[in-house]
């Protein structure tokens, strides 16, 4: 038996599915120009902007969105899968700021550290993707959705989990994945990538994010709506009220989403919260948000569709017993949820910061729980009686055959991040950043970078240079110098 973490009943996902169902036909869905005339065309009345989107046609469109869909390495292998029960992790995305390993202090990240975390996630087989996880703030603002898109696919082989800023940005991040790929045709057959569309709450699809919906969907390339409700500020108080938002906008999106191309690859995500009434923060370690988290995915579930939450955060600002707490346990509701794609590990301090050492330190989290879900099971054909015949109550069980066939499957062994005694009892061992910061450099120093067809690379380079030429980019940082391309 798998063991598995449900929040609310049928009779409640029914009763907030059909308020979500109400609100996106009155008050109805603000939306941009750029869809009304999609919308019109299939009978859905929009008036000053407002779309009022009938229950049956969204209901209609929801069908025929994938159950199920897989993104793929660079080798061609599928990597991670969207749907049912499959549960993966990738590393937060889009922090301004990284955690200094040394000084403790959080500053602006650049190229070089988006570069580092990248390998070191590229060794941890907790991660079964990569994602953009900082702004490389040495990098033109214009350009730094495919810049980080760039130094994540040349130093990566796993799948990606991204998104663009902007509506203009979107057709650079997919040339780039095409190139990648070996062409648009390639991508869309086999994705290397998810791109993240945020509704902006309450109810909004602004002009970038419905561009965005609509040329992922003609794309053919998965789309994750990352709906963000925030209980008590952008939407109602109550997590049951706050969950009902969060499937009005994945709805409506979805909605947008298929007509532009039905069967296109779509995820129900998202980023919810609770707004703290103290301090006016959005803690994304606190228990209820895990539990919106959980509620969120259950009702997309119910659905049958792909799913994805924010999740493994802390909210304090260095590395310490409050943010690995927050993080750990967020990363055991969000595997026994089923979720299918978690994001969030190596953040801190609100989402604003990330850390490397916070990121291998989740890793053994995650590991924990992916080793709990495995559940348990019976190897043998007796569960114990057989080897207590051969031990009696000696209980030497140290000397058995199944002792030493077994443990392997029955135990998950954690990096020496996690203190277990290994170094003996000779005295005092280092804490758990100092064990962390070994880890990493341990990882660095294995990493090896892996290899890119050399025509697809030199059309990435060509690519870089001509984009970063136009931003006034000098050089490639985290790549290579713009000499490096033309021998």
């Amino acid at each position: 038996m798998r063991p598995k973490l449900e929040l609310l009943d049928k009779r409640l996902i029914e009763r907030i599915l059909g308020e979500a169902f109400q609100l996106i036909e009155d008050p109805g869905v603000r939306v941009a120009p750029y869809v009304v005339e999609l919308l019109r065309s299939a009978g859905v009345t929009v008036t000053e902007g407002v779309a009022r989107i009938p229950e049956a046609l969204a209901r209609r469109l929801l069908e025929l969105a994938p159950r199920g869909f897989c993104v793929y390495d660079r080798n061609g292998k599928p990597a991670v899968r969207y749907g049912g029960d499959d549960v993966n992790f990738d590393p937060g995305s889009s922090c301004l700021n990284i955690l200094d390993p040394e000084t403790q202090q959080a500053r602006p990240a650049v190229a070089a550290d988006l570069v580092r975390l990248v390998q070191v996630a590229e060794m941890l087989p907790q991660f079964a993707a990569q994602s953009t996880a900082m702004v490389c703030n040495d990098v033109p603002p214009e350009i730094g959705d495919w810049y980080r898109l760039l130094l994540v696919l040349w130093h990566s082989e796993k799948p990606v989990v991204t998104g663009a800023f902007s509506a203009s940005s979107l057709h650079t991040l997919l040339e780039l994945l095409a190139l990648e790929s070996g062409g648009r045709e390639a991508l869309r057959n086999q994705p290397r990538a998810v791109l993240d569309v945020c509704p902006s709450p309450p109810l909004n699809w602004s002009e970038f994010a419905s561009q965005n919906l609509v040329d992922l969907a003609r794309a053919g390339v998965p789309a994750e709506i990352v709906s963000m409700p925030l209980a008590g500020a952008t939407a109602p108080v109550t997590l049951a009220g706050s969950v009902v938002q969060h499937a009005a906008e994945c709805i409506s999106g979805i909605t947008i989403h298929q007509l532009a191309q039905p069967g296109s690859p779509i995820v129900w995500g998202g980023a919810p919260a609770i707004f703290d009434m103290r301090t006016g923060k959005t803690p994304m370690g606190a228990i209820e948000t895990a539990m919106l988290d959980v509620a969120c995915a259950q009702v997309g579930k119910y659905l049958g569709l792909p799913t994805h939450a924010y999740m493994v955060a802390g909210d304090g600002r260095v590395i310490d017993a409050q943010v690995e707490m927050e993080s750990g346990m967020s990363a055991v509701l969000g595997a026994l949820a089923g979720i299918n794609m978690i994001s969030g590990a190596g953040m801190l301090d609100f989402l604003a910061c990330h850390s490397i050492e916070k990121l291998v330190i989740d890793a053994e989290a995650i590991a924990s729980a992916q080793r709990l879900i495995e559940g348990i099971e019976p190897r043998t054909d007796s569960l114990a009686v057989a080897m207590f015949a051969q031990t009696g109550l000696h209980g030497d069980f140290l000397k058995l055959k199944e002792t030493r066939t077994l443990f392997r499957k029955e135990q998950h062994f954690p990096s020496a991040v996690i203190d277990r005694g290994l170094g003996g009892n000779t005295g005092s061992t280092p804490d758990i950043l100092r064990r962390a910061r070994e880890r990493v450099e341990e990882l660095l120093a294995q990493y090896r970078r892996p290899e890119i067809l050399s025509d697809r690379e030199q059309a990435m380079l060509q690519f870089a240079e001509r984009e970063g030429g136009r931003a006034g980019l000098e050089g490639l940082p985290g790549i290579v110098s713009p000499a490096s391309a033309t021998r």
